[in-house]
């Protein structure tokens, strides 16, 4: 006769495992889950029994949390009770310095170059002084004729945002006096800052020039059209010669000069003695006046009147003008004369011919 063997209620199944485990060292089995020992006998225990077997201390647990808390607020009271003394932290030995909302404006530096032996020692130390400022800058070095592959070397390893292009190529550079196509090279940067219509303030840096950090500074405060004085080192005479506004509380109230052909001259300023808003060049709204259909360098003025010219263009009279700074009696730049044009511009920067050694080594 076959056996039935009727299935134990719950309760007694419950009961029958914990007697198991209290006679056997091993864990009772599960059906759930199959062992992966090697062994019959080793079994793993049922998931509701790991949590039956050893209950959580929840009162000793929440009477911890209490008293730490009350001591963590302890101490913080402690700390801030209004009795005990202050204690000011030490000053810091480099002071942060904060920058305005004006010091976030784009500076537009626009430098004029060409092809000569002493080009990359003159863009290298512009680039050095302009790695010093405050960003953001964009640099845009205008050529004389068609880019060079070593201007353009030296450029990029100056680490300074810049657009490098040419200009003027139906011009001999190599017959041409510098100041005969540096219009038609101002101009090529202006088109570049009126086509892509840039907000900043332009200025106009030779490469020649000797420039302080302190007039960077300045640039981004200018409002419309800024000027300062500037001392000029004539070529011939080695004399200095100081050209730009006399001011009173930011006011220009005459001009500095000491040449008796340029008093026919509107404005006596130096070409990298002033700077301006570009908003005037692309936004007629914004102009000082609604003169002109487009602003850019006057190409058959006359040398020494070109400079006027152009500012005539931005502002109508001196009350449009703002001097840098309120009383212009700080010199922040150096006009300095070319350098010598008579040595031989090698291709490629590299001497090809006489290399032999004329003295050797002993």
């Amino acid at each position: 006769m076959a056996s039935i063997r009727r299935p134990h209620s719950p309760a007694k199944q419950q009961h029958l495992l914990r007697h198991h485990h209290g006679l056997s060292s091993s864990p009772p089995s599960s059906p759930l889950r199959h062992s992966s020992s090697s062994s019959p006998r080793a079994h793993h225990p049922h998931p509701l029994l790991l949590f039956s077997r050893r209950p959580l201390p929840l009162p000793r647990f929440a009477a911890f949390f209490l008293l730490g808390s009350f001591l963590g607020l302890l101490q913080f009271l402690s700390h801030n009770d209004p009795s005990l003394p202050l204690q000011h932290n030490p000053q810091p030995q480099f002071p942060i310095l904060r920058r305005s909302a004006a010091d976030h404006k784009l500076l537009i530096v626009v430098t004029p170059t060409r092809a000569r032996p002493s080009q990359a020692y003159y863009l290298t130390r512009m680039a050095n002084t302009l790695r010093l400022v405050h960003q953001p800058l964009l640099w845009i070095v205008v050529q004389a004729g068609n880019p060079t592959p070593e201007a353009a070397a030296a450029l990029r390893r100056t680490a300074v945002m810049h657009r490098y292009v040419g200009c003027c190529h139906d011009l001999n550079a190599s017959s041409s006096t510098p100041r005969h196509y540096r219009p038609h090279q101002i101009n090529a940067a202006l088109d570049i800052v009126d086509n892509h219509r840039l907000h900043g303030i332009v200025y106009f840096a030779d490469e020649e020039g000797v420039y302080s950090l302190h007039l960077f500074h300045h640039l981004r405060h200018i409002r419309r059209f800024g000027t300062w004085p500037v001392p000029v080192i004539s070529q011939g005479t080695n004399e200095v010669v100081l050209q730009g506004p006399v001011c009173k509380q930011g006011q220009v109230v005459g001009w500095h000069t000491t040449d008796d052909t340029n008093k026919l001259q509107r404005f006596h300023v130096s070409l990298s003695g002033f700077a301006f808003n570009s908003t005037m060049l692309w936004d007629p709204k914004l102009r000082s006046h609604l003169a002109w259909n487009s602003i850019r360098h006057p190409e058959m003025v006359k040398e020494s009147l070109q400079g006027s010219a152009f500012v005539e263009q931005l502002v109508e009279d001196e009350s449009q003008m703002e001097g840098i700074p309120a009383d212009c009696s700080q010199i922040m730049n150096w006009h300095v004369p070319f350098g010598s044009e008579s040595v031989v511009y090698p291709k490629g920067w590299r001497v090809a011919t006489d290399l032999d050694v004329i003295i050797p080594l002993k």
